[in-house]
């Protein structure tokens, strides 16, 4: 017996999860300034490590802007981005520990990161992937549809896009309205038993 009301077919758990699909082609529809200003609005606040709040997002999302990504694609990836109306670099910033005296304002933790680089990325990284991952749930709550990618040169994207504020690129992923006829069977998934243990 469950101890929630949960139902696999519940439209919010269909929206987010079991009705949503990556997507591989988009439909000519744009996607405003105010939307990805209201995806925002909603990923941070996603839970991180001490509120550090290390992910960081560029939206490319200008015709000019696309050609600058376009030589940093795989093959695999060019088209469909091309065609996305935005594609967010999911990035993350080294440097997230100045943030803290606003961001956790009721501890000195600046100083559990300075000391040790190893530490400071390892946060960094994780807690920004997690937002990166906040990004997709927050866009398809929006009715937006979304497309994660590896497949790109990071080096090229950060001296691009990203080298002036120092950030770090993680993934790729385009969002907007995805086309149905270019979205692939669904693939399977892990059993409960093969990928979890309850101990």
């Amino acid at each position: 017996m469950l101890d929630t009301d949960f139902s696999p077919n519940d439209e919010t758990v269909a929206r987010l999860f079991t009705d949503a699909r990556s997507q591989n082609g988009w439909l000519d529809r744009d996607v405003s300034n105010d939307t990805l200003r209201a995806l925002w609005d909603i990923l941070k606040y996603g839970p991180t490590s001490a509120n550090c709040s290390p992910g960081r997002f560029v939206f490319v999302a200008t015709d000019e802007g696309r050609e600058k990504l376009r030589p940093a694609l795989s093959g695999g990836n060019l088209d469909k981005t091309m065609a996305a109306p935005v594609c967010a670099i999911i990035a993350w910033d080294p440097a997230f520990y100045d943030q803290l005296p606003q961001l956790f304002p009721h501890a000195d933790a600046r100083p559990w990161f300075t000391g040790s680089e190893e530490i400071a990325h390892e946060t960094a990284f994780r807690n920004g992937t997690l937002m990166g991952g906040y990004l997709m749930l927050a866009a398809r709550a929006l009715g937006l549809d979304v497309g994660p990618m590896s497949g790109f040169d990071p080096k090229l994207v950060e001296d691009t896009f990203l080298a002036e504020r120092g950030w770090k690129a993680n993934f790729l992923c385009n969002i907007g309205y995805g086309d149905p006829s270019k979205v692939f069977d669904r693939l399977p998934r892990l059993d409960f038993d093969e990928a979890c243990v309850i101990v």
